[in-house]
């Protein structure tokens, strides 16, 4: 089975009160770098391998940093949150900038090589519930 990495901007949030207090430019305003919609897909293959070339400058090096670990779990087809999210394959993360963080939703997607894996993952239970979650 190979697998994929799909991260979508879900939000930019904007905190001025926290950047007129500590930042050198107050008002520096929100992430320059990312839109709420802007999605970006990852595959690590002999031919294309996003998640070692950090994507090539596509992405801010601040948020890779936030969000590298969970993307390499899913390119290698492992649960990004077992018992978190209502999802195995979904982590929602955010970046470091604590006054103009951007929230991420990332993704894995499982892509079936054979009729065997394609019946394999159709009988698998990603989901979790209040009842089995991990809630630290």
């Amino acid at each position: 089975m190979q697998h994929e990495c799909k991260i979508t901007v879900l939000e930019t949030k904007c905190f001025a009160d926290l950047q007129e207090k500590y930042l050198a430019d107050p008002r520096s305003g929100p992430c320059p770098f990312f839109k709420p919609g802007d999605s970006f897909l990852l595959k690590r293959t002999p031919q294309q391998d996003d998640f070692y070339h950090l994507m090539n400058g596509k992405f801010c090096g601040e948020a890779w940093d936030a969000v590298s670990r969970y993307v390499y779990t899913a390119l290698q087809g492992g649960s990004i949150m077992k018992g978190w999210t209502n999802d195995d394959r979904v982590m929602i993360a955010c970046c470091n900038d604590g006054t103009r963080p951007v929230i991420f939703k990332i993704e894995r997607i499982d892509i079936p090589e054979n009729e065997g894996e394609r019946k394999w993952l159709e009988k698998q239970d990603f989901t979790n519930t209040a009842e089995n979650a991990y809630t630290g």
